[in-house]
């Protein structure tokens, strides 16, 4: 064979196979771009799309049971490809009870189940501490700090993760005037910074208490000599905080001891996320980013132009509007009287509307955005900002708070439940539990509540 041909033939030899690569990594991207989009071969073998499911627990490695399979799943804190639509997860352990949902997946998106809880069947329980009286007691939203008060101007300190408790004292005779009793208290971001409202004859007293440098608290009442009907903490510090003062709200600097302007006028409930504030006022809804003054108005007038009159919301001065966020979409939350109303944030449209069969007292968005939280004695109901959907139940009594980011806790008659956001997997943890003062879970080990003038400890994991 001559030279040429040689050639010829290894060329081709070349060519041929540089074009197969070029094919097989043309389908790879394409196939992977196709799995990335959620498309997937059935259990039919045609192609369809599909989405994901990302399970994890606490304690982890709990057995997951898929649809009625244990074989798809072998522990939690894994993710498994699923045909969209329903399917049921069940969570179990060895030693602890169960957990279960029916979850709605859909094409090409993931679907996190990232807090569900077991807990052990068989607890230990020891008294931690021993208090005799007890004004008003309340949790950080690390549940690390547990703040104490009584009627004496020394108040308890507990560093809940300590094995053992190191009671600290915190002094508050210069804070509080003599007759002030305890109304509410909300914590700052940075867990060092505790907002009290007080009440007395003269009046709403407000302080911000620094739980670890008492010298560098602030009787915000007495410093202003103003009467705020209405306080915030705007920031995770505590270094800046908004008011209401004559129906006007304003923002304080609490280093530099100095009140802004008016940032709005007439309003009527205020709220804040992500350094945006959103308020209710005469003028419709109104939005401050930081560092600008010019609201930007959302208000009915404007969308009657372009909906049916009975379709439109009114912004009265029962309404109460709140800003959140679900991955990269932005909302605005609106609640007026039982009407739940979502928009987008940036262009306007509205993207749900539901009625509920109460009309809320309370509102609590979550701090992660993924669902709002609304109650009104025992009736309860959540927006889930991923589904777009409302589900309301009743709870056994009023009594109720956060156990942890994603479940509440209620005690009736002395008995301690649980239940998701959701109000799903309801549980009966403990009996003899004092009610009126708050539970938690610290370091997803113990869990802690008050009985009978003594806090209780139980190991939960």
């Amino acid at each position: 064979m001559d030279f040429e041909k040689r050639a010829r033939r290894q060329s081709l030899r070349v060519i041929v196979s540089e074009t197969i690569m070029v094919a097989t990594v043309i389908i790879m991207v394409i196939i992977l771009a196709l799995i990335v989009s959620g498309y997937w071969l059935g259990s039919d073998f045609k192609v369809e799309r599909q989405g994901m499911l990302q399970v994890s627990s606490i304690p982890t490695g709990a057995d997951v049971t898929l649809d009625g399979n244990s074989s798809w799943f072998q522990r939690t804190n894994t993710s498994k490809v699923l045909s969209s639509g329903e399917h049921s997860v069940v969570l179990s352990k060895d030693g602890y009870d169960s957990w279960s949902k029916t979850v709605q997946i859909r094409e090409g998106l993931l679907y996190r189940l990232q807090y569900p809880r077991l807990f052990r069947e068989e607890r230990e329980k020891s008294i931690y501490y021993s208090i005799e009286e007890v004004s008003f007691a309340t949790i950080s939203p690390s549940h690390k700090y547990l703040v104490i008060a009584n009627n004496t101007t020394s108040w308890i300190l507990l560093n809940l993760e300590n094995d053992r408790p190191e009671p600290k004292a915190i002094d508050v005779s210069k804070l509080f005037t003599a007759a002030s009793e305890i109304e509410d208290a909300w914590w700052s971001g940075d867990n060092q910074h505790l907002l009290v409202k007080g009440g007395s004859a003269s009046g709403t007293e407000w302080v911000l208490l620094d739980i670890n440098k008492t010298n560098n608290s602030l009787n915000i009442t007495r410093e202003f000599a103003a009467n705020f009907s209405d306080v915030k903490i705007f920031d995770n510090s505590a270094n800046n905080l908004l008011v209401i003062r004559n129906g006007n709200l304003h923002r304080i600097d609490v280093s530099g001891r100095q009140i802004s302007a008016v940032l709005a006028d007439n309003v009527y409930h205020y709220s804040y996320y992500d350094n945006e504030i959103i308020y209710v006022s005469d003028s419709g809804i109104g939005i401050l980013k930081n560092g600008e003054t010019a609201p930007i108005f959302f208000n009915a007038a404007e969308l009657a132009e372009e909906a049916d009159a009975d379709a439109v919301p009114t912004f009265g001065t029962n309404a109460r509007a709140f800003l959140s966020r679900f991955y990269d979409d932005k909302y605005i939350d609106i609640i007026t009287d039982n009407t739940i109303m979502v928009f987008a944030r940036d262009t306007g449209d509205e993207v749900m509307r539901a009625e509920l069969s109460f009309n809320p007292e309370q509102v609590k968005p979550a701090t992660f955005g993924d669902f709002i939280f609304m109650s009104a004695g025992d009736s309860v109901a959540t927006l889930d900002m991923e589904s777009h959907s409302v589900s309301e139940w009743t709870i056994a009594s009023p009594d109720f708070g956060w156990l942890d980011s994603h479940m509440i806790y209620n005690i009736a008659d002395g008995v301690l439940s649980v239940y998701d956001y959701d109000g799903l997997n309801h549980r009966t943890l403990s009996s003899e539990v004092s009610a009126g003062y708050p539970v938690t879970i610290t370091g997803d080990k113990w869990l802690y509540y008050f009985s009978n003038g003594k806090i209780i400890r139980e190991t939960v994991n």
